[in-house]
Formats: C-alpha cells, structure tokens, sequence
C-alpha cells in the first residue's frame, strides 16, 4: 500500500470513517488532507460536507459493513443520483470524466435517460401535456403510441410528422419509409375525398415527391399523380374500397402501428418505466432532507423555501432528540410542502420517525432489499433498493400509470392471480402449446398433439380458426420425408409462436417441417411459407431479430439451430455444436447478454450454449441445473433470463441466471418429483413466475424463492400442464386433463371479459380457391403466399368432440343423442338471405364469381351484359366484405357506362358465355359468342377486343403469376395460351379434347394446366414445354353412360394438387400429378335432378354443389361426404319455375356462397347465428 494508505488515524470514535470506495478507514480530518484517488471527482476540496456522502461510520475492524461486491455496486450507482442532480449540466461530462470507474459512462447514459422519464413524469402529473409530447419526441426516449393514435385520428399531420421526426427520419429504414409515406398517401388522398385539387397538388409535388428520389419508384408516383385527373379517385381499382374519413384514419393507425412496432427505431421505445408515484419529487425531498443532515448547525423546523441553491441553516443549534422530531408541514414554505410531505409519506430517511436515529448521523449504509415497485430493472440506479434505516414502507409504493403508457395497469397484487375460471375450451387432443396474441390479447393460439392448430377468441369463447397437419407441397419436400408419410402421415404439434408484432405465425410440427402462417389483425390469415427445417422433428422455434431482419429461429433432433427469413423462407444461419437433440432456444432480441445478439439452446442431454450471429461456434457452454432438459424464458421486459427443467431422475429446477455465462442467481423451491415430463412455465409482468406441475399451477415472486402460491384451477389439470399468461397478466392459459384449455382471469380480467362480452371478433381470410368456376380465383391456381387456412368463423359457442378429436360446434344438444346426422335446412330461420338489388330483365344469370377482395359480386347475364355489386365499409360490416347483413350498391361509375360483351346477330342467348377476373380484381376478360373483351374494373372502360370468332371462346383462365397471359378454351375444342400485348397469332395452340373447352386451371405449385371439355375429358398440360402429359375421361355411374355432350369444370383445392372436377352426373377429386381418382360423389338417377355448378369454399374444406330445383348440397371435401343440405324453400322465393343455373364461393368466407338464378337474379346465402356453420363433419372426416 502507498504512503496515502500507510497513516495512522490521529484519532479514533465518531470521526473515524471509512471509505465506501477503497475501503480505507481515517478520521475527517485526515480524509480532508490527503484523501483517495476519487477525491477530485467529488470535489471534496470545493464541498467537504460531500465526505458523509461518500464514507460511513458503520464498518467493522477496518473493513466498512458492505455486504456484497454486488451491493456495492448499487450503492455506486445510487450514490450517483444526488451527483447528478447537484451538478449543472455542463459540468456533468467533465466531473465524471475524472472518475476511474469503467461503469460510469454507463451509468451516466442510464441516469440521464431516467431523469427524462422523471421529468416527463413530473410533467404529465401537472398536465402539461403539449409540453410532455415535445419533450418525448425531442429526447427520444419514449414513442407515445396513445398521443400518436390522438393525432391520426384527428387529422393533424404536420403534428404528426413533427413527432415523428424526434424519433426517426424518412430515409432511416424500410419501415421509416413507409410509415411516412402511408401518412403523406393519406393526407393526400383526403384532399382528394374534399375536393379541394389544389391542396392535393401541392402535397404531390413538396410531400409525396420524395418518395420517388428515396425509391426510384416512377410508376407509383404517376399512378398517385392520375388520382388528380378523376372525377372519384375511387374508380382506382386499388383504392376503390376507401371509406369515410374516420375509419379510413382508424385502418391508418392500424397500419403504422404494425410498422412503428415493427421498427428498430421504435419498438424499443414503446414502452414507459414502471415509477413510483411522483417520483421526482419524492427524490427532491430525499435531496433536501440530505442538505439539512450536512448543515453544521441543523434547526430542528428548518426554513426552505427554494430549490436553486442548497439548504443551510443560519442559526447553530446542537443535534439533539428534538431534531428527529417530524417538522409539521406548516413550518415548511407552501411552495415545498407538497414535495417534503410526498418524500416523507414515503418513508424516507429524516423527517419521520425512523427505527434507528443513529442511521441519520451515520448516512446511507447497505441495501436491505429492492424496492417493493420495481422488480426486473435492478441494474437502473434509480430502480435500486434503499439503504438500511429507511423506513419500511418503502416497499409498499405503488406504481401509477403514465398517461401514455398503454395499459392502465402496472402490478399485480397477490389477491389478483388468474384464480376463477371462465371457461373451457375443448381442443380434441392433448394440448402441447399455447401463446396469447401481443396485442389482440383476447386470440388464443393452441397447438395440439393430434397435429392441429387452432385459433380461439376467448371472449366470444368461440374458435375462429382450425388448421390440421398437412404438408403444402409434398413433391418439394426430401424423399426421406415422403417416404415417411407412406407409413405415418400424422404430425403433432410441438409448439407454437405469435411473431412480436403479431403478423405471424409458427408452427413445429414433430415431423421436419415449419408452416409459418401470415395474420392481418383478424382479418386476414394465409398460408406463407412451409419449410423443411429440419431432419427427424422440429422441436421448438422462436422469431427474432437478427440484424434488424425478422427472423424464424428453430431447432430439432439432428442437433441443429437454424434461422430462416420470416419472409422468404431463406436460410440465413446454421449452428451446430451441440451432442444431443435440441430442445428449445430463446434468442436474446435486444443484446441483454452480450454486445452482440445471440441465440440461447437447450438440449435433451442438459447442455446449455448460447450463439452469436457473429460467429459460428457456440460462445458459451454451460449445464443445466442438474443436467436437466430444460427451457429457457427472460422476462416480459427481457431484463432477467429463467430456465426450466426436469431430469432423467424426475427432479425439476427452476432458476434465475445471473449473466448469460452459466452463473446461477437464485433457484426456486417449491417444485415437485415427477416421473415423465417435463415441467412448463411462463413468467408476467416482469414480476411473477407460473409453473405447471402436481396437477396445480404453482406461482413465485421473481425476487423471492419460496413458492408464494398455489392455483388449482378447479382440479383435471395433467401431471405438468402447459401454461400461458397473456401479455398483461389478466388472462391464464391451462391445458386440461381431458384435452382441453382452461381460461382463468384476474379481478380486472373479469371485468374486462364482460366489458367485451357483447363484442363481435371479426375475423376474415381471403383465400385462393374461392369463386365459381367461371371465375379467375376458381381457376387460376393459388400460390404459396396467397393459401389460406381452415378460417370458419363459428358463430355459437356449443362444441362437442368427435371421434377423431376434432372439435366442432354442434346441432346435437349435449343432453341428447350424440349420433351424426345430415343437417337439414329448410327453414329461412335456419340460415340468411339476400337478393342483390336489381331492375332485371328478362335474362338469366349465366356465370357468377366474387371479386377476389371479396367485397363484391360480379354476374354476366345472358344477354351479355356484366353487373358488379359492391359492400361499402359502414358500421354493421367494418371490414367491407360480402355479407347477408348490409345490403350491397349496383356499381357504375359515374360515366355511367355498361359492361357489355358483343353478341351474335343470331341468337345471342345459344352463345356460351365466359368471364375471368384478373387476381388484383383491376382486369376482367369476357365473351358472350363474339370476340373477347379486356374491361377495366375502375371504369367498365373496354380497352381492347381480341379473337374475333370463329372459333367462339368458351372458357377464360388468367395465368396466375402473370395477368398479362390468358388461358383461352374455344368452341372447336382447342386451346390457346395467348399474351394480351403481343399479336394473335403468337398464341400457343393446344390440341387434345375432341369437343368445346368447358373448363380450365393453372397450378403454379405442379407448374402444370388442366382443361376439361364437353368430352368429359381431363387433359395435364405442362406449362415448361405446353406438351400432354396425360388425359382421363371420367368414369359413369355404374348401369349409366356418360351424356354424349356435358359440362365439366375443374378447379384447383388451395394446395393446387387435388383437383376438383364437376360434372353433371358427379363430382370427384383427383390428385392432378397422376390423375389418380380419390374420390367420387355420384348423383342418384332416381332423384331425377341434375348439377348445375360446384364449387370449393373458401377455406378449400368444403365443397358447395348446385341443383337446378335450388337445392345445396355440402360435401366435406376430404370424403366427399354430405354434411348439409340446403333445400330451396329456406332461402328462395316459392317459384316452381325458378331454377339456379350458378354457384360460386366466397373467398374468405368458407361458408358463404352465392347463386345465380334463372329469373336474373342473384342471392347470397350464409347459415344463422343458431347454425354457426353448415353443418358437422362426418365421422372420419379429416
């Protein structure tokens, strides 16, 4: 030790202080003189009172009383704060540049960016609210989503870019870019609803500009530019469905809110601390309290009355028992009273009457425990425990809300665990998975061992959504994989996942594959990609953010971790190095662990390891407590990292790591012995930890390893059930015994289920596969991206179980007989109805199809004139879709023009019309007997004719990936693949039925066309070379022969393998790679009726078939089984002469459909709110 360290005290008792720092022990006096190495950073020269603050009288022999290296630490960084307040701010940087302290520019960025949030807490208590929001936009530190929302909904742009622009500029990032934009769009597009051209021209040329320098983008800007030159801007095909200003703002928010939560700019910022109440002024009245302890000459009824100098007293007086005596507010300038008695309500040290009066004297000593409102922010200096002496209730501050925080709510009580149950929610199969929606917190996502997925609105108590196991395209996946289905083609689900921003969805499945399904807010769900990740089964996956790129982290049994593109399915990382199966991963999103974002995995033999995107070898490597297969969690905030787990020997460990280098901070006690399993947990409001084990739900503090409660659930819990908070702790997930979800709520839960009790989750699914077969969508073939899952909203809240563990809502009462049984409709009751308004003439409908938005219903009548129906946006239908509950418009445009295909002079009602609608619904090719119409959507403007007859078109097919190329089938049986902008006599031509072409459709999946003709023959073409691969004729009813000339349609199932062939004897499903015939429905001659139409519905899981008497048949597409029948007299007019001549299928509502009738008209039709939906599977439907 140097000669500093070498001095004797001179002399010994209360002077005697030892050094928190170094822990040197000297008397004042020499401390003064010579000091330590950190003397000058505290200016003890300038202000000796600061040695109390930085010395203590409590130590023992010549070591002071610090409990822990760890708790010196905190008081480091607490004894900070008092510095940082005392100093201005130009001198802040250069006091602590003296330090020799490698945490204080740390520090110094932390304590800076809490003192904002002090302020702007200070500030929002006070109301100044313009002031609160410039100050949040100005430093950066807090995205007020709540003020945000406030401005788009009222309009205030400039406001809103002026936020904006605190945060992020345009050019920042992608999503930068677009929230910018859609704002300007918006703005722009709005002018343009008032009219007012002159405004909308000037936000063109200074705001939308822009945007075509930053992206090159010349077509987007001169599209906006011709929204000037029409009378509506609506006649855009794209925009056509834009409503009132008010939802057009609430679809806006909703729009940037996914890209604000989205941005790396921003989705850090999203969220405010967790504060004690007035938090500012309770550290004011600490510091004042501090100025009087240093005063020389202490008054016992101290005078201040201003914060811009320090406290001193003026007249001497000796420390005696008076002085720890509270001082009545009344003695306290009125200006300060507010700020002394908050600090004193709170228990600080000094005025009040503290346990130990000698601690006041002696200054701060070792934390005894964090503070009772902060939990998972222990490193913050601020959200440190007090020292010892305080009072104790400290610990019983609460926190209160910032008024921008989202949530209204910021603790849990203990008397406000998820304890009553709500409801069950009955699954089919034993549950393996579940995770609440981030931010539609009432959509619960379930994964079962059975292989299916479904999507529940725990509100309505309802499942909106049902996805079983199926492979999307089998002819991509590996040999090995195939040859697998051979034997088994079942899967079950290992796990799912909500992607953070709630877009998406994963899914591991226990053979190889990843589905990853895309979710629009409720109103869209696709299919987005399917991925072979891994060999043998996929045991978890989690999304992350690898260099700011949404990625899917997964891993498997072949000891690999790898990371997808959540967006193109791409491969970006592999890491390999672990010995054994890999049981889960937990990425750190946002560097907690390390500088460098990594990837945590546990594996089956208890092996920990963590890596970094940066290399490819594992960081660390560590075990598991007890070389358990354990998984891995961190806190809703992401601050505090929990694994756990359960051996070979049947113990279970639940723990908290200290850093991401295998140091363990606490382990929990509490868990039980188990014989198989392993034990699920989850954590919440960065406060408690769940875990399901002993058939009970087992409930920690964080900060506390003695199990603090216990929930039962109402008892039929399993050994470990699976259990999931929602993100605001309200709501608890608890997989049942008996295959079904347990759904508990807080007190506040409650209250907000039966505020909701009475709302309506609207969930739609644009699928591909929908329409007749006379539209696009019916034949074009559906892509990858566009597929849509099993999306039946159920409308009725009775569900039963049927023997293949599917659940169903049911016709059947429970009291009653369980036996299945076809659903009979005939009663108007029994479903919903609606004739499209209409001044028809004497014509009949002669094909049919929705819009491929699905907001619209377009018929081509037999004397060739074309009729669009609209749903416009209102308060009964949101969304704007096809519904029987709002009356659709007959659409023109204001030119008032009529979409008519020219006709033979002849008999125009002998000719076979057709009609196909472009995928963006902006193009719609038509023929009625003549030449072949290209109509724009927007105007009913017809901008060009082609193929003049002979021979007649009979069929039209747009090419899915390309709207320019059309598949055309004509009247001498052949066919032709022709581009719209070159010449006629470029078209390929395609020769192999004997009889007009009736029917065709793409398969990009099979990269192959299918055409159908009045033969009843089915031809493959290839679409690499446009050569046969092969033909079938279909099969006749046993003892019937097949007519000499029939209709026959194809269309695609969604997975654009099995092909639907409807003829008016039959209807079949063929897998289209070989023609194999899986199964056949043939129609009863003695019935006498024939078919007319068939369809697929939405969700390609049923199949709607027309008769010409109006009855609906609906088959289960899986067996070909009749589930439903709807008979004419609950939905039509009696009219014995009235005959459906058309069906066709909503997009995304699998069961709504529409039909074309003989008299002209057109009638929607979907089941009543008792029906919930046509019917119940058979038995060993699938």
């Amino acid at each position: 030790m140097g000669e500093v360290a070498s001095q004797i005290p001179a002399s010994f008792g209360h002077e005697l202080r030892a050094r928190l720092r170094c822990r040197l022990v000297k008397t004042y006096d020499q401390i003064m003189d010579s000091g330590c190495e950190n003397r000058h950073f505290f200016k003890i020269e300038e202000v000796p009172e600061l040695i109390v603050d930085v010395t203590t009288l409590n130590f023992n022999g010549s070591s002071p009383t610090t409990a822990t290296e760890e708790e010196n630490k905190t008081n480091s960084l607490y004894y900070s704060l008092p510095l940082l307040l005392a100093f201005s701010d130009s001198s802040i940087g250069e006091t602590f540049s003296h330090l020799n302290l490698r945490s204080c520019s740390a520090a110094m960025a932390t304590l800076e960016k809490d003192l904002m949030f002090l302020i702007l807490q200070f500030l929002d208590e006070k109301k100044h609210k313009e002031l609160v929001h410039r100050l949040e936009s100005e430093s950066g530190c807090y995205f007020n989503m709540r003020y945000f929302e406030e401005l788009v909904a009222q309009g205030k742009w400039d406001e809103m870019e002026k936020y904006l622009f605190g945060f992020t500029k345009i050019g920042d990032n992608q999503q930068s870019m677009m929230i910018f934009f859609e704002i300007r769009k918006h703005k722009y597009l709005e002018a343009l609803d008032k009219r007012d051209h002159a405004k909308a021209l000037d936000i063109l040329r200074k705001d939308l500009k822009v945007f075509e320098l930053e992206t090159y983008n010349k077509d987007l800007f001169k599209e906006m530019s011709l929204l000037l030159t029409m009378d509506d801007f609506r006649a855009n095909p794209k925009i056509s469905t834009y409503g009132d200003t008010t939802s057009e703002r609430g679809n806006l928010f909703r729009g940037i809110e996914k890209l604000i939560v989205a941005n790396p700019l921003l989705r850090d910022k999203l969220q405010f601390p967790v504060l004690g109440t007035s938090r500012l002024r309770t550290l004011i009245g600490q510091s004042l309290k501090w100025q009087h302890h240093l005063c020389k000459n202490p008054m016992p009824n101290p005078d201040i009355d201003t914060l811009f100098v320090d406290h001193t007293c003026d007249q001497p007086i000796a420390v005696s028992a008076e002085y720890l005596k509270p001082v009545p507010s009344s003695r306290i300038s009125p200006a300060l009273s507010e700020w002394t008695d908050t600090y004193a309500s709170s228990g600080p040290i000094g005025w009040g009457s503290p346990n130990n009066p000698a601690a006041i004297l002696m200054g701060p000593q070792t934390p005894f425990g964090h503070m009772g409102y902060q939990t998972a922010d222990s490193n913050n200096p601020l959200k440190r425990s007090r020292p010892s002496g305080t009072s104790q209730e400290v610990g019983n501050i609460s926190p209160v809300p910032y008024s921008g925080q989202p949530h209204g709510r910021n603790t849990i009580s203990l008397d406000e665990f998820p304890k009553v149950v709500v409801t069950t929610l009955a699954q089919g199969s034993p549950v393996t998975s579940m995770d609440f929606h981030p931010f539609q917190q009432i959509l619960l996502l379930v994964g079962t061992i059975g292989g299916d997925v479904f999507l529940w609105d725990v509100v309505a108590r309802q499942m909106i959504s049902e996805k079983g196991f199926e492979v999307w395209k089998l002819y991509a996946c590996s040999d090995e994989l195939q040859a697998s289905f051979n034997d088994d083609e079942r899967a079950s689900v290992n796990h799912v996942a909500w992607s953070p921003d709630g877009s998406l969805i994963g899914v591991a499945y226990s053979k190889n594959i990843v589905h990853i399904y895309s979710f629009d807010g409720g109103n869209d769900i696709r299919n987005h990609l399917e991925i072979e990740a891994h060999t043998g089964s996929v045991n978890h996956l989690a999304f992350s953010y690898p260099n700011e790129q949404l990625s899917v982290v997964t891993c498997g049994d072949d000891r690999l971790i790898k990371v997808w593109d959540a967006f193109t399915g791409a491969r970006r990382f592999t890491f390999e190095g672990h010995e054994a199966p890999v049981l889960s991963v937990c990425p750190d999103q946002k560097k907690i662990i390390q500088i460098v974002q990594v990837i945590l995995s546990t594996a089956t033999d208890g092996k920990i390891k963590g890596w970094s995107y940066d290399d490819v070898g594992a960081s660390v490597t560590y075990d598991a407590p007890g070389h358990s297969s354990t998984r891995m969690a961190f806190s809703s905030d992401r601050a505090r990292l929990f694994s756990c787990g359960t051996n070979k020997e049947g113990e279970s460990f639940l723990v908290e790591w200290k850093d991401g280098k295998g140091s363990i901070k606490r382990t929990y006690q509490g868990l039980g012995q188990r014989a198989v399993g392993i034990v699920q947990f989850d954590t919440t409001k960065n406060r408690f930890l769940a875990a399901g084990d002993e058939s009970t739900i087992k409930i920690w503090d964080m900060n506390n390893t003695n199990l603090l409660k216990t929930i039962h659930a109402d008892g039929g819990l399993p050994a470990s059930p699976c259990v999931r908070f929602n993100k605001e702790g309200t709501l608890l997930a608890v997989s049942t015994s008996n295959h079904g979800v347990r759904i508990l709520a807080t007190d506040d839960g409650l209250k907000f289920l039966k505020t909701a009790e009475n709302r309506t989750l609207v969930t739609k699914v644009p699928g591909g596969g929908g329409g007749g077969f006379g539209s696009s969508s019916a034949n074009a073939g559906i892509t990858m991206a566009d597929q849509s899952t099993s999306f039946a909203a159920m409308k009725k809240n009775e569900v039963r179980t049927l023997p293949l563990g599917k659940p169903r809502t049911s016709n059947v009462s429970n009291e009653g007989s369980t036996t299945w049984k076809v659903t009979e409709i005939t009663e108007p009751s029994q479903c919903y109805s609606l004739i499209l308004p209409d001044k028809v003439t004497d014509t009949k409908v002669s094909r049919l199809i929705y819009t491929n938005s699905g907001s619209g219903v377009l018929a081509l009548a037999s004397n060739a004139e074309h009729k669009l129906w609209k749903w416009q946006k209102s308060d009964p239908n949101l969304d704007g879709k096809a519904t029987t509950n709002a009356h659709p418009v007959l659409w023109r445009p204001n030119s008032g023009i009529i979409m008519i295909n020219k006709t033979s002079d002849t008999n125009p009602e002998e000719a076979i019309p057709c009609l196909a609608l472009s995928k963006n619904d902006s193009y719609l090719v038509s023929a009625s007997g003549r030449e072949i119409s290209l109509f724009k959507m927007a105007t009913f403007e017809t901008a060009a004719t082609y193929m003049s007859p002979p021979p007649a078109a009979t069929f039209l097919a747009f090419l899915p990936s390309d709207y320019n190329i059309i598949g055309i089938g004509f009247k001498d049986s052949s066919i032709r693949i022709y581009n719209l902008q070159t010449d006629e006599g470029k078209a390929i031509l395609l020769n192999g039925h004997t009889k007009r072409i009736t029917g065709l459709a793409f398969s990009l999946a099979l990269n192959i066309l299918v055409s159908s003709g009045a033969d009843s023959q089915v031809c493959v073409w290839s679409m690499a070379g446009w050569e046969k691969r092969s033909s079938m004729y279909l099969n006749a009813p046993k003892g019937r022969s097949m007519p000499a000339v029939s209709d026959t349609r194809v269309q695609f199932h969604q997975n654009e393998i099995h092909l639907l062939v409807v003829n008016e004897t039959q209807i079949a499903i063929y897998d289209a790679q070989k023609l194999d015939c899986l199964n056949t429905w043939f129609l009863r001659e003695a019935t006498g009726r024939r078919i007319t139409s068939g369809t697929y519905s939405g969700d390609s899981k049923s199949i709607f078939v027309s008769f010409e008497d109006g009855t609906v048949n609906v088959l289960t597409a899986s067996n070909l089984r009749l589930r439903c029948r709807i008979n004419p007299t609950a939905y039509l007019p009696s009219n014995p002469s009235l005959r459906v001549l058309v069906i066709a299928a909503h997009p995304s509502e699998s069961d709504q459909f529409a039909v074309g009738l003989s008299n002209g008209h057109v009638c929607v039709v979907e089941p009543s709110e008792s029906e919930g939906r046509w019917g119940t599977s058979p038995p060993g439907s699938t």
